[in-house]
């Protein structure tokens, strides 16, 4: 893959990694309003195989649009992969369904720039044409853990995958996201590696995302995923009570819970790779996590 060399104008710091998947018209709406909102930020899309003719459709509509195809899904691999291709040290993810709001790639930067410990800055984000604050960003504006007085708002170890703006030093050195857990719950894994490697992550609400999922049902399997990837990032990075406390709690819930059951199977399915790639987070990160729950 050939990494894009960086431009001379100052105030590109920041490359936007967008990834996609069977979602063509959604994602060319998307790459208009961030086009519209933020200006000519770099941009790089990530194709985790589509077969909708995606990566045709944005190289026709924005040829400056750098467009990445893996010819598979990587799930959230697909953003680790476009981050190695950027050339900016900041790196802004978004979604097929999200964009950044007027200054606020410029706002993450100057933070990035003034705290050098500063790994990840999660953005408050505005949920659907009503703008409503999502219950995430409400989340980690209450924020329990402790805050040094250089941190521009409440330390967090969460964030919204498509509403964050990472240190791509930083991201790429904990290995971006995870292959096991591969998307949906993604956040965690990544955010207790940037923490035990001595990174802080810091919720800002005056940097602003805008999510505007497809209205409709939610996706079928989708609480199934998440509870699957919850108890592998459980035995990935938390002390072995732990996850056998969460295996416990899972096996409880899929008595009578056919979506905690499949859960419960499909996590053991990838216990192996899990198990392989466990490395405990250190106690100070553990005594944080703690506190949150």
């Amino acid at each position: 893959m050939t990494k894009i060399e960086p431009r001379p104008d100052d105030e590109q710091r920041v490359t936007v990694v967008v990834m996609t998947r069977d979602r063509r018209d959604q994602l060319l709406q998307a790459l208009g309003n961030l086009r519209d909102l933020s200006g000519d930020v770099p941009v790089v899309v990530v194709d985790n195989g589509s077969r909708d003719g995606t990566p045709a459709a944005v190289r026709a509509a924005f040829p400056g649009v750098v467009v990445v195809e893996l010819g598979g899904n990587r799930g959230a691999g697909a953003r680790t992969a476009g981050a190695r291709v950027a050339g900016t040290p900041y790196v802004a993810f978004s979604d097929d369904d999200s964009w950044w709001a007027p200054g606020a790639l410029k706002r993450a930067a100057d933070l990035l720039d003034a705290v050098p410990s500063l790994g990840l800055v999660a953005a408050r984000t505005l949920v659907g044409p009503a703008e409503h604050t999502d219950e995430l960003s409400r989340e980690l504006a209450a924020s329990p853990l402790p805050t040094g007085t250089d941190l521009p708002g409440p330390r967090v170890l969460g964030f919204l995958a498509c509403a964050a703006v990472v240190r791509r030093g930083a991201f790429l050195e904990a290995g971006g996201f995870h292959p096991v857990v591969f998307f949906l719950g993604e956040e965690t894994v990544l955010a207790l590696d940037l923490a035990a490697a001595g990174w802080a992550l810091c919720y800002v609400d005056d940097v602003v995302a805008h999510h505007h999922p497809q209205p409709g049902p939610t996706r079928g399997g989708r609480r199934r995923l998440q509870a699957r990837n919850a108890l592998l990032s459980s035995w990935l990075r938390r002390p072995a009570r732990v996850a056998l406390r969460d295996t416990w709690r899972l096996g409880r819930r899929a008595v009578t819970d056919a979506e905690a059951r499949g859960a419960l199977l499909d996590a053991l399915r990838r216990v192996r790779p899990a198990l392989a790639a466990r490395r405990r987070i250190p106690e100070h990160v553990e005594a944080d996590v703690r506190l949150l729950e």
